[in-house]
């Protein structure tokens, strides 16, 4: 598969892609509809264009003035990639977009990871693959994907064996990177703290007022 990097992501959507982001795997947009009407022939029009383009159809959510898209691309592991296929196929969607009068919304959009410490992954992921997707094969490299996206992935941070009690779950929310400033200072008017910013912006991790830690991710200073 011919995988493209963070890098080369992020210098696309510089250079005419600005309705998407790259969030953890995925490449997402949301766009506004300004009637139900024109959002349910957009999402029509897309799957129909990437039948096309012989891409599978995106994941897409429709909803109440609005549609998701999120693209990617899955290798014979079950990995999730960008490809320059999927760079391709954005671009026909935000040409979809525009003809069905939707408007980009690029700082919305937001994906939520689990992360789980564990000294091995390997023991611990099939468990929760079978669990969360019914099948406890559903683990790639140190990450559970459900096929249908019912659920948020759940990746594995490598850590030393310990004792417990101590946190050992925490979200990643990813955001668009001109998102993430606010997002985190909104955080902190609401009580909680930064713990550490030294990798930002790539990622922040943050504190509620009961020490419970979220890391606040996005693409810029990646790979």
């Amino acid at each position: 598969m011919d995988k493209v990097s963070s890098r080369e992501i992020l210098e696309s959507i510089a250079h005419g892609l600005n309705d998407w982001r790259k969030l953890a795997q995925p490449l997402a947009a949301r766009y506004r509809a300004a009637d139900r009407g024109a959002g349910a022939a957009f999402v029509g029009a897309v799957a129909q264009a990437s039948i096309v383009a012989g891409h599978d159809v995106p994941d897409i959510r429709l909803g109440p003035g609005l549609v998701d898209v999120s693209l990617y691309s899955v290798d014979e592991t079950g990995a999730r990639w960008i490809t320059p296929k999927d760079l391709e196929l954005a671009r026909v969607i935000s040409g979809l977009a525009r003809e069905h009068g939707l408007t980009a919304a690029p700082d919305e959009v937001t994906q939520l990871e689990i992360a789980l410490d564990t000294a091995d992954d390997t023991a611990a992921g099939p468990f929760w693959a079978a669990l969360l997707t019914g099948d406890a094969d559903n683990t790639v490299y140190d990450t559970v994907f459900d096929p249908t996206n019912r659920v948020p992935s759940v990746w594995f941070q490598r850590t030393d064996a310990h004792e417990t009690p101590r946190q050992r779950w925490h979200m990643d929310l990813w955001l668009a990177p001109e998102a993430a400033r606010t997002r985190i200072r909104a955080a902190v008017a609401a009580g909680g703290t930064v713990v550490d910013d030294s990798h930002s912006p790539s990622y922040t991790v943050l504190a509620d007022m009961e020490g419970n830690r979220v890391c606040v991710c996005t693409a810029a200073e990646r790979d």
